[in-house]
């Protein structure tokens, strides 16, 4: 028997271990959340008499505006937008996601409450797809919330899916989590929970969220209202301002497919959180293209094909800093050497500029204020230093050194200075986030009531960067002209040029 029980200890997958472990936190849900519900049944049976009395005692006739100029007629606080979709299609109603009233996204379920225009968006509607995503990302908050018994923090969508952030102490989280997640995910659409929408006072959310310090932090320091809304879905309740899709059987095929560490509103001095990412569509067809370009892109990864050729490579004891190998050095350089080719054919000349500077420059040129907690700085001899995150105050102590004439004007500089910003390390992505990095910096000093009579414009950008960008492939680019400050001290930033008027 023993060496029975030994055998199959041992013969046990990693799967199968994450699946007993999944069924035995099912019995260990955590205790806030049976009081949040209690308190949230009250604040319902409140809203949902008031809804009953308006219903009864406030409604009217309205009428409804659709997407074809066609009128309908309805009830005030008894018309739903799902009701209408009804009655023009099931089919329509059925992959409706969100409809829009007057301009402002509304759930289907909730009632009209005067006379309105109404939309009906799909998941191909990008503010369709975005309340789509965060409905989604609900869904996850839930499993995270049952699996490890942490504080949520905030569960946006985003531009290719979704994350939700929590706070767990001491813990991290393993990807070998996921399948008990999205396990957990499965039954949470499996069951058809449906999202409730309740506006409640700050004062009443600051108790029933008195377990979750990061949620009274939003509450006491974003809401500037008496009240805000919550939503629910299942056991979840959540501060939110919506809208959601109806119930959470809309998410027909739903995947985790990343976690990593952050830091409370991105301030490296606050509690690191746990963020696990996921991506969700309307069908399995759209979750297997997905996968599928997926796949083409970790094969098309710059990391995953730098490290196979041998061109570069990270490492952990100096995160974000690449370690370039002959072959990848071979390259760098021959992409400084034609960049610097063309600014000697643009009359730029090249200089070396420090990287340190001590922070007085930094306050001066605005940085310290605004980009200090970005920046490595450090103390030398009890004055503070820092790392330079970009060149061009360091090209205007240049220009300033001495007095210039009007016969050196316009002053072109290049440089190749070495640049560190200090990047949160769970922001860090190869070589398109890095801390360390070379940035081929051009800045003009000129005259302004001689700019318009030299083809300094044309040194630049929009010519020079013109020229470069399809040379790399880059094509259709946009470019954006800011001017700020006075006439005669204006700073015109283009791609990588900054002309200077004096």
């Amino acid at each position: 028997m023993h060496e029975y029980c030994e055998s199959f200890s041992v013969s046990l997958t990693n799967r199968y271990v994450c699946d007993l472990i999944y069924l035995l936190q099912l019995q260990y849900e955590p205790s806030f959340i049976e009081d949040r519900l209690k308190l949230y049944e009250a604040l319902k049976k409140e809203h949902d008499a008031l809804l009953a009395y308006r219903a009864a005692n406030q409604s009217k006739p309205i009428k409804i505006i659709l997407t074809d100029g066609k009128m309908t007629e309805g009830e005030s606080w008894k018309t739903t937008p799902y009701q209408l979709a009804v009655g023009i299609s099931q089919v329509l109603a059925s992959n409706a996601v969100i409809a829009k009233v007057n301009g402002e996204l509304w759930d289907l379920d909730r009632p009209l409450e005067g006379d309105c225009s109404l939309e009906l968006l799909m998941f191909d509607n990008e503010e369709a797809k975005a309340v789509y995503w965060h409905s989604s990302a609900h869904i996850l908050g839930e499993a995270m919330e049952g699996y490890f018994g942490g504080c949520l923090c905030y569960g946006p969508p985003i531009e290719n899916g979704f994350y939700y952030d929590m706070y767990i102490e001491d813990r991290g989280v393993s990807s070998t989590e996921f399948p008990l997640l999205e396990n957990r995910c499965k039954n949470i659409i499996k069951e058809k929970q449906a999202f409730e929408r309740l506006e409640v006072k700050k004062e009443i959310l600051l108790d029933m969220f008195k377990y979750n310090k990061f949620k009274c932090r939003i509450l006491n320091e974003k809401v500037n209202t008496p009240t805000t809304t919550i939503y629910r879905c299942g056991p979840l309740i959540d501060l939110c301002r919506g809208p959601h899709v109806r119930h959470t059987g809309k998410i027909k095929a739903l995947k985790i497919f990343k976690s990593s560490s952050t830091y409370w509103e991105g301030k490296s001095d606050m509690e690191t959180l746990q963020r696990i990412y996921g991506i969700s569509f309307p069908d399995n067809k759209m979750m297997k293209e997905w996968e599928k370009f997926q796949e083409e892109a970790r094969n098309r990864d710059h990391r995953k094909i730098g490290k196979e050729q041998e061109l570069f490579f990270f490492h952990d004891l100096s995160p974000g800093s690449c370690f370039f190998l002959p072959r990848g050095a071979f390259i760098y350089n021959t992409l400084v050497d034609f960049i610097r080719e063309e600014y000697h054919r643009r009359n730029f000349t090249e200089v070396l500029s420090p990287n340190i500077f001590n922070s007085k420059l930094w306050e001066v040129s605005g940085h310290w204020q605004h980009y200090s907690e970005n920046m490595f700085s450090f103390e030398i001899e009890k004055e503070t230093f820092a790392l330079k995150p970009m060149n061009c105050p360091g090209h205007c102590l240049m220009f300033a050194h001495r007095p210039r004439s009007w016969r050196e004007m316009p002053l072109r500089l290049a440089d190749f200075g070495v640049l560190h910003r200090n990047e949160l390390s769970g922001t860090l992505s190869g070589l398109t986030r890095v801390r360390r990095f070379q940035q081929d910096d051009a800045h003009i000093f000129c005259l302004t009531r001689i700019f318009l009579l030299l083809p300094c414009f044309e040194a630049t950008t929009p010519q020079f960067s013109l020229h470069l960008l399809p040379t790399f492939g880059f094509v259709g680019c946009n470019f954006h002209v800011i001017f700020s400050g006075v006439f005669s001290f204006w700073f015109v930033f283009l791609f990588n040029g900054l002309i200077y008027w004096l």
